[in-house]
């Protein structure tokens, strides 16, 4: 009998890559709730740290024992439950950070370029019009919030633009040349274009708030390909309409999938729906590892990546 495992998210390529060797089983909310006997012998839940994994979902899984999120993020997983369980929880580090930091840019370039009102005015062959000159990232101040694979990913490709680069964590990294900063609104003040690369969670919920955004400036531009709950929706949203920044990129959202109409109604507004890492190219090394973490695991292996706060015990 192949291993059995539930899957909490609808994740094609995941599933292709796994269907050889595991029996695949649908969780809620993909699914009703299984069986009891398939609950009491299911050991591996396959999740996101969007969908996560709850105290209570733990509960009804006696015999859980990994708990696998696609991307990086796992920010609604219960690590305390998991923990007080034995539960390993696994997440994708280092697979989609390339992919996430070419989309930050891009969503840069979009909106300090307004490349999306542009292409509607060529669309219904207009010429330039009343679209003004607009400016260039090359040579602006680049502030990280978040230096992980992402964060530092984003900021090698800002020095590529002769960007001058700084960031804000909680602790300043001693192996970067770049200078830290001590809040979110301490970096703002220093910098043109914010990018958010952190991850979620109550730590940093609305860090990006209506005083970052102030400091941020007139002429700077917001880019978020963290998570949505890390800027307060309706301060960026009053920030956008008065002009207290000049434009935004968005890939997150806080409450994904639903984008407030607030949003959408904005001209200065750039964004796409949660899509920074989804190129075949991350797909496919994300679902190997992803594959190799659960057979390893089932072989009382040491797992590739467990998340930062399981890194000692079970790597």
């Amino acid at each position: 009998m192949k291993p059995e495992l539930l899957f909490k998210v609808d994740a094609p390529v995941y599933r292709q890559r796994l269907a050889g060797a595991f029996t695949l089983i649908d969780y809620p909310p993909m699914a009703a709730l299984p069986e009891a006997d398939v609950r009491c012998r299911a050991r591996v839940l396959v999740t996101t740290g969007h969908a996560g994994a709850s105290r209570e979902e733990m509960t009804t899984l006696p015999a859980l024992s990994l708990i696998c999120c696609i991307g990086t993020g796992y920010e609604n997983v219960d690590l305390a439950a998991a923990r007080e369980r034995g539960i390993v929880v696994v997440h994708g580090a280092g697979t989609n950070a390339g992919a996430v930091a070419d989309h930050a840019f891009a969503l840069l370039l979009a909106a300090m370029r307004d490349i999306p009102r542009f292409d509607a005015s060529a669309r219904r062959g207009a010429w330039r019009g009343s679209l003004g000159a607009r400016p260039i990232p090359s040579g602006k101040r680049l502030g990280l919030i978040g230096m992980g694979g992402i964060g530092e990913r984003v900021a090698r490709r800002g020095a590529a633009f002769d960007m001058e680069i700084s960031y804000h964590t909680r602790r300043p990294r001693p192996d970067l040349p770049w200078p830290h900063f001590p809040s979110a609104l301490a970096l703002a003040e220093a910098v043109d274009l914010l990018v958010v690369a952190a991850p979620g969670g109550a730590s940093t919920h609305h860090m990006v708030d209506a005083a970052v955004l102030k400091a941020l400036g007139p002429q700077g531009f917001l880019v978020n390909v963290g998570r949505g709950s890390i800027v307060d929706t309706a301060a960026l949203v009053a920030a956008l309409r008065e002009g207290a920044i000049a434009g935004a990129g968005l890939d997150v959202f806080e409450d994904e999938p639903e984008i407030p109409a607030d949003l959408r109604a904005l001209p200065n507004l750039v964004m796409t729906p949660h899509v920074g890492a989804a190129a075949p190219e991350v797909q496919g090394a994300a679902a190997e590892l992803l594959r190799r973490n659960v057979e390893l695991f089932l072989e009382g292996q040491s797992v590739l990546t467990p998340v930062p706060e399981m890194r000692e015990r079970h790597s």
